[in-house]
């Protein structure tokens, strides 16, 4: 009993961290990029925070790290952190970040149709289907028909670099859950961040960040956010995202792509003087209940098992 009590309360911290935290990183990116360049700026936050996590656990565990460990991790990070962060980083300097939010909330639903195509042992059912399709109406309800558009056309190439984004991050996903991986889940993390980090800042260079990055003109709110995001953003909300795919459904997991945009809203309103509006409060209702049909147990036994996992989760590697 106090173990599976442990483990839910594990898990439900982790969900907290992943809604909490990543919503609140909407606003931190959008002040760190306001004097450092976005893809130097994301590159930096992981490959931090990955290089501390990584110093910090090798000192107590001296596990063998193979090549295979380290191209797994450059792999996935390459997916989620370059591909997918880096996609959407790059593709909202051409498209509206409403529609961007939209495109981004499709993940759930790749992930749950490439699962499906790959045959894993955790199949989508009607419920889980049905859960997405409504979040993805709340989020539209979120963004308004208006600022989906922005009122201009809208750029294709934007959008499908978030499509690529979206898929990408979805493959990463996916892959870290059977790729060989070191036995410390946090050690593992650590690497995918130092990887993908390191991918990101090579970008970086790559597009001439380097020629508009000027130390000395970055302000306290843009180093300020960058801390926060290194610190909070990547070290515990990438560290409990990567954990949450070893012990929960893909389906569960990605119910934060559809409450990080209220999140966000509301720390817009709390932090920036952003406006807090009826359709907010309706569309936060509307994606809650989305959440709460994807994460439900299937019968009231289902009840005595720890809180958004699976029925046969896959332990930790």
């Amino acid at each position: 009993m106090d173990h599976w009590l442990s483990h839910r309360m594990k898990i439900i911290i982790a969900f907290l961290a992943l809604y909490l935290i990543w919503g609140s990183t909407y606003l931190a990116i959008r002040w760190g990029v306001e004097s450092i360049p976005p893809f130097f700026m994301a590159g930096s936050r992981h490959l931090v925070a990955g290089l501390f996590l990584f110093f910090i656990i090798r000192k107590r565990d001296k596990s063998e790290i193979t090549k295979i460990h380290w191209r797994s991790a450059f792999i996935i990070g390459g997916l989620l952190l370059l591909g997918g962060n880096g996609g959407v980083t790059w593709a909202e300097q051409h498209v509206p970040s409403g529609l961007a939010a939209l495109l981004v909330a499709t993940v759930p639903l790749w992930i749950m149709i490439l699962s499906w195509l790959q045959k894993e042992n955790v199949r989508p059912g009607i419920r889980e289907f049905i859960g997405i399709i409504l979040g993805l109406f709340g989020l539209a309800i979120l963004v308004g028909p208006e600022e989906l558009a922005g009122g201009e056309r809208i750029d294709p190439i934007g959008a499908i670099a978030l499509l690529i984004a979206s898929l990408a991050w979805s493959f990463g996903s996916l892959y870290s859950r059977k790729a060989p991986v070191p036995s410390s889940a946090f050690l593992n993390t650590s690497m995918q961040m130092i990887g993908g980090g390191v991918l990101l800042i090579i970008l970086g260079f790559v597009t001439g960040e380097s020629g508009r990055l000027n130390v000395s003109e970055i302000t306290a709110r843009s180093f300020f956010s960058l801390v926060y995001l290194a610190a909070f953003g990547s070290l515990i909300g990438f560290s409990a995202y990567i954990w949450l795919l070893k012990v929960s459904t893909p389906a569960k997991v990605t119910t934060y792509a559809y409450v990080n945009p209220v999140v966000a809203v509301i720390f817009g309103w709390l932090l920036a003087g952003e406006e807090l509006s009826m359709r907010t409060i309706l569309a936060s209702v509307v994606i809650i209940g989305s959440v709460v049909i994807i994460t439900l147990p299937k019968n009231l036994n289902g009840w005595r098992k720890p809180f958004f996992v699976s029925k046969t989760p896959i332990e930790p590697t």
